[in-house]
């Protein structure tokens, strides 16, 4: 009977070595199975609130860029009157009221008709100048004709692109691209009487407002 004892108690202690081996096994896989979930929870949280946190910038800066953008349309309105010399054909048209305007020549005595305008203040004028205007007004003394054939070479190249265009029951022509290596934009022109006028803006930072301009275009024939 000791024997039998003795037997059955070393195999209840071996099982309970077995099961406290297993326990702790098991106890150390759950550790590692709750560490590895406790630090995949807060890797994918640290994404989520990365991407919330540059959600949440795109957010502000698309509704500043938008109240900006609003701000600087508010600031232009309400438009100016732009009249030109009764001599040719009494032009006029509305601008932004944030717009200066320098004329340069003033067609005395039949002579061209030359005017600038621009955001804030009109940069020095030159023959050689090279700086981009919102506007350039020319009326000449050289026929219709005669102006579009000296855009003629870019038209052919493609740096230019010409289009009818039409304001007020005058028909003109449009060009739109490249007049310089330096002048990117846009310009209308219209015959007015023996005169020529060209309106051309030099940036396509302008477009908007050059669009919104050329289509309150009125001058008497």
């Amino acid at each position: 009977m000791n024997a039998v004892h003795r037997i059955y108690e070393r195999g209840a202690a071996n099982r309970l070595f077995i099961a406290t081996i297993g326990l702790s096994i098991f106890g150390v896989v759950a550790l590692v199975a709750a560490i590895w979930g406790i630090v995949n929870y807060m890797d994918q949280k640290t994404n989520v609130d990365g991407k919330v946190a540059d959600a949440v910038t795109l957010a502000k800066k698309q509704q500043a860029d938008s109240d900006d953008a609003k701000l600087q349309a508010s600031e232009k309105q309400p438009n100016r009157e732009f009249v030109g010399p009764d001599d040719y054909g009494r032009l006029t048209f509305s601008y932004p009221k944030t717009w200066s305007v320098y004329v340069d020549k003033d067609g005395t005595s039949g002579t061209t008709y030359q005017a600038y305008l621009n955001p804030v203040s009109v940069p020095p004028v030159s023959s050689s100048s090279t700086e981009q205007y919102a506007l350039r007004i020319t009326i000449e003394q050289r026929d219709y004709a005669t102006v579009l054939a000296s855009y003629g070479d870019l038209v052919k190249k493609g740096t230019l692109r010409s289009s009818a265009f039409t304001v007020d029951g005058s028909n003109g022509t449009r060009l739109d691209g490249n007049f310089t290596k330096d002048i990117r934009g846009s310009a209308v022109i219209f015959k007015i009487r023996d005169t020529t006028l060209t309106m051309r803006t030099d940036a396509d930072t302008f477009d908007t407002d050059f669009n919104a301009l050329i289509a309150t275009i009125k001058f008497n024939q």
